[in-house]
């Protein structure tokens, strides 16, 4: 199955424009293949406007969210691969989702059921 993720991105998006609301992104720039304004990077991390006034060209994809934006008047192409996107909300309110950064990632199998033996083994980094 592809990864529910993108999806939820892009319903919320919607659900926030249709509320008259701002949405808002929340980043970890610190994610392979992120191009981001590195000057508004705070703590590994970078709120994103993501309003159609704010931003043109927007791509919500299944592999990265990309747009075009300004940064202190420079042009600046974003873009944001879906492992990245920590959260998606309106800034009005807070309402939006948090996404679990801690869950296993969503290209990796599934975790194999009690009594069948994996393929392979699987390891993982433990902070």
């Amino acid at each position: 199955m592809t990864p529910i993720k993108p999806y939820l991105i892009r319903s919320i998006y919607e659900w926030v424009l249709d509320n008259d609301l701002t949405p808002h992104m929340l980043v970890d720039s610190e994610k392979e293949g992120t191009v981001l304004p590195r000057n508004y990077v705070e703590d590994g991390k970078i709120v994103l406007n993501i309003r159609p006034e704010a931003i043109h060209g927007l791509t919500l994809g299944n592999e990265t969210v990309e747009f075009n934006a300004r940064f202190s008047g420079k042009p600046m192409h974003i873009i944001v691969p879906i492992k990245a996107v920590l959260a998606i909300y309106a800034k009005e309110n807070g309402k939006g989702m948090i996404f679990d950064q801690e869950e296993y990632d969503e290209t990796d199998p599934l975790p194999t059921p009690p009594g069948k033996s994996p393929n392979r083994p699987k390891l993982r980094v433990v902070k």
